[in-house]
């Protein structure tokens, strides 16, 4: 029985997802919290069909015979030996591949907000690290929280 796999719906969800990225990184870069977190939503929702895209094209492998990971696929595909098959495998490898860095991008500058607020917080909060002040010399000076006292 042969089997009838396409990249259409893969290939359309992981574009979407790439658009969406590049919104959140834009979105990130302005620091515009309100609109990120309308993304989170959409984002997650999308994560969901990608997953079960994957799943019933794993699923459909596995009941043909063809071990259901990235190994079964390739194997699927040198056996279908359809070459535009074979460019569509690759053009959406390429564009998921994309999507993973630019999700490790976004998540780099999340941090980076994350830990600048924190170092914020901390300083507000007096929590700041004696390491922090410094000298004419050059040399970390610990720094007083507490005023001094006069003494009669």
């Amino acid at each position: 029985m042969a089997i009838s796999i396409s990249f259409e719906q893969d290939a359309k969800l992981v574009n979407e997802l790439l658009a969406l990225l590049s919104r959140e990184q834009s979105k990130l870069v302005m620091i515009d919290m309100d609109a990120i977190e309308g993304l989170l939503e959409e984002k997650s929702v999308l994560l969901e069909s990608i997953s079960l895209t994957a799943k019933s094209r794993y699923d459909l492998l596995a009941a043909n015979g063809f071990e259901p990971t990235e190994a079964g696929m390739q194997a699927w595909l040198k056996h279908a030996s359809v070459p535009a098959l074979d460019r569509a495998w690759s053009d959406f490898q390429l564009t998921l591949n994309q999507a993973k860095e630019m999700n490790r991008l976004n998540g780099m500058l999340i941090n980076k907000h994350f830990n600048r607020n924190q170092q914020l917080l901390n300083h507000l909060q007096g929590a700041s690290s004696a390491g922090s002040v410094y000298g004419r010399d050059g040399q970390a000076k610990p720094s007083s929280s507490s005023r001094p006292t006069l003494t009669a």
